[in-house]
């Protein structure tokens, strides 16, 4: 899978020697010599990338770029490549999410490796986040009736328990319902529910009902 390679390091001669490592290997490379260098040229995200990061930089070291990324809504996988490589580190960072913890000397294998991963994660996080808003963007056409009767059809409530709160009768329910199916591209009550979970409506919901 071809892709995007965002290597930060302050070692010019490795960065050197890693783009040519994975330009050999088909990959598209691009190089920062700091972290803040590639802050200032925040990576697109459009096509499969990953970025192989240096725990120790100068400026904003690795782990805080992970951070500050992540506080930017960044979702490029990370992969960290050390020379200084400790427990509480490579810990810290695979909980923060990072795809990888290599230590340098790394095998053309294993880096190849670990990047084919992080590739493959990219394009399938991209994938369902294209997904989510393709469903937040049926939900933005529903009317607010519509939208009424959406979260309430996805709490379990009948035609007839729906009629009741809206003040409607349970024919109006059914054409109200029968249009937001037909927004959401749904065939079932199911369908409906599960796209409503994925987007963190019904979550939201059901928190708020716990609330005395």
């Amino acid at each position: 899978m071809p892709g995007l390679v965002h290597v930060v390091d302050d070692d010019a001669s490795f960065r050197t020697a890693i783009e040519r490592r994975l330009k050999k290997a088909g990959y598209e490379v691009a190089t920062y010599s700091s972290a803040q260098h590639l802050l200032d040229r925040l990576p697109d995200e459009n096509g499969p990338g990953c970025i192989l990061l240096d725990v120790r930089i100068p400026g904003l070291s690795g782990p805080e770029l992970q951070g500050r990324l992540s506080e930017l809504g960044s979702t490029l996988p990370i992969v960290f490549l050390t020379g200084h490589a400790d427990t509480q580190t490579t810990v810290q960072t695979i909980k923060a999410g990072a795809e990888d913890f290599l230590t340098k000397p790394v095998s053309s294998d294993q880096l190849l490796r670990a990047i084919e991963r992080a590739m493959a994660h990219h394009e399938a996080t991209r994938g369902l986040k294209s997904k989510l808003d393709v469903v937040r963007a049926h939900i933005a056409t529903l009317t607010p009736r519509e939208r009424e009767v959406f979260e309430l059809v996805i709490r379990g409530q009948t035609n007839k328990q729906i009629g009741n709160a809206m003040g409607a009768t349970e024919r109006t329910i059914k054409a109200h319902r029968h249009r937001v199916m037909e927004k959401m591209q749904v065939q079932s009550l199911a369908e409906l529910v599960s796209l409503a979970e994925r987007v963190g409506i019904l979550g939201g919901m059901s928190s708020n009902r716990q609330t005395p």
